[in-house]
């Protein structure tokens, strides 16, 4: 004769069901949405970054630092003045020193230095053509 043995777990799960717990949760009768995909060993971390959006944090120094200075003017056009650009473009610089030299983790980024008087005039040309 096989006896029966409900866990604690199993009762906690039964009884939330009987009283309706699971009922109209967001999702209910769809399928799963890596259904029929292949088993990636990363999947909940690459879940995480898409829940989170927190791709440029998943990044490594070295690669976000190129990314920054792809998108140099984009960020330049962000600030309000001369002195905002120079102290961006200096702090750009710096970080630019430390991944030449090897400081920070990730591919090796042999970008040069940023030429400030170059930004803000260029930042000032932008900034002119907009407001005419």
């Amino acid at each position: 004769m096989a006896s029966w043995y409900e866990s604690h777990i199993d009762r906690k799960i039964r009884e939330a069901q009987e009283q309706g717990q699971f009922d109209n949760l967001p999702g209910a009768g769809k399928p799963l949405s890596d259904h029929g995909r292949e088993y990636d060993e990363d999947w909940w971390v690459k879940d995480w970054l898409r829940r989170e959006g927190a791709t440029a944090g998943a990044l490594p120094p070295t690669l976000a630092l190129r990314r920054e200075a792809q998108d140099l003017r984009d960020s330049i056009d962000r600030r309000t003045s001369e002195a905002d650009v120079r102290a961006y473009v200096a702090g750009l610089n710096e970080q630019l020193r430390k991944a030449r030299a090897g400081l920070l983790d990730g591919p090796p980024v042999l970008l040069p230095p940023i030429d400030a008087d170059k930004a803000v005039q260029g930042w000032r040309e932008r900034r002119t053509r907009k407001a005419s």
